[in-house]
């Protein structure tokens, strides 16, 4: 079979698929001409994103993926499909170690860890013969940087992740993409656009590729994840050669 025919007539759901990477993935997806599931926790997010994608083979719905219930009910809906990829996420606590608030700093897990596994354990009897499961962390985990401790140990801890379930779910495939720098709406949470576009082109600069990637750029690591067939409890980074310069 041809690698742009691996993922024809295939079910995809995406959890954070309604903007950044996700909705990227989306649309890849789509483009290899398989039908897309994404989700979100909100319904404007999920209007917004579906009116983007603007495809018969499309669809959204709104999750709540703090309840084990709602992730049950939603993957009962969504009926048997072929790959899941979880690309959720919120704003990181950053900051000095030493004035981390623990109440906050314990939110940090639990979108981008305990929701992850909440979904994978709802998702993976629906997933298909040949199916796969696809995380999302950062190359924080591999290369931390001063006063992002909290974030460096919940990216760590999905990069672990993928090896244990990739033992424990077997025949299905987990693996988990690991990007660099890349241009999504979540830096919005830390500083104005004119400050964003200033700090996009000096760490471009920096950078063996010469720019920070772009969602469609990382989004290309998760079709991979999907389409091939002999990998599993792999980590995929995507950095532009942050880890050999930054």
């Amino acid at each position: 079979m041809s690698s742009k025919d691996k993922l024809r007539n295939k079910r995809v759901v995406v959890i954070g698929g309604s903007s950044g990477i996700g909705f990227a993935v989306a649309e890849a997806v789509l483009d290899s001409g398989a039908e897309v599931i994404i989700a979100s926790s909100t319904q404007s997010k999920v209007d917004g994103a579906m009116a983007r994608l603007d495809s018969p083979s499309a669809s959204g719905r709104t999750v709540d993926i703090s309840s084990e219930e709602q992730l049950r009910h939603f993957f009962e809906d969504v009926g048997p499909f072929d790959h899941f990829v979880y690309t959720a996420g919120d704003a990181l606590q950053l900051g000095q170690f030493e004035q981390t608030d623990l109440k906050k700093a314990k939110t940090a897990l639990d979108v981008r860890f305990w929701g992850c596994i909440a979904a994978i354990k709802a998702a993976q009897k629906l997933i298909r013969p040949g199916g796969s499961i696809t995380m999302t962390s950062g190359t924080i985990a591999l290369k931390p940087i001063k006063d992002w401790a909290i974030a460096t140990g919940v990216a760590g801890a999905t990069e672990s992740l993928t090896r244990g379930l990739a033992l424990d779910l077997a025949p299905i495939r987990v693996n988990t993409v690991i990007p660099g720098f890349v241009a999504t709406e979540m830096w919005d949470t830390h500083m104005s656009k004119e400050e964003q576009h200033k700090v996009f082109q000096e760490t471009g600069k920096k950078l063996l590729t010469g720019r920070v990637a772009s969602p469609d750029d990382i989004a290309e690591c998760y079709l991979y994840c999907m389409k091939a067939g002999f990998t599993t409890g792999s980590n995929v980074v995507a950095d532009g050669g942050g880890l050999l310069t930054l």
